[in-house]
């Protein structure tokens, strides 16, 4: 059996973080340029109950991780340590839309 590529697990991490109790959403916002940009999502959002918390390789800010619900932000902290590698697969996709 082959191991799951970077996009793959991003999408499975947003998704068991969305079916948690507590989290109706979550996603993946990549950095390109000075923009944040909508990666993998899985949920139904309910940004008025959003938390996010910065993706951080090698002391630069890759992408944003983003939980609607009552996540506790040092989970969020710690998952976004976790996926900070896989980050860098979508990191600047130059503009096209991220497959969900």
């Amino acid at each position: 059996m082959s191991t799951p590529d970077a996009d793959d697990q991003l999408r499975q991490t947003v998704s068991e973080l969305a079916s948690r109790d507590g989290c109706s959403w979550a996603g993946i916002y990549f950095v390109e340029e000075d923009n944040l940009v909508l990666g993998p999502e899985a949920g139904t959002p309910d940004p008025e109950r959003r938390t996010t918390v910065p993706v951080v390789w090698r002391g630069t800010r890759v992408a944003e991780l983003a939980a609607d619900g009552t996540v506790a932000r040092a989970d969020l902290e710690s998952i976004a340590a976790e996926i900070a590698d896989l980050c860098l697969v979508g990191w600047d996709t130059g503009g096209e839309l991220w497959q969900s």
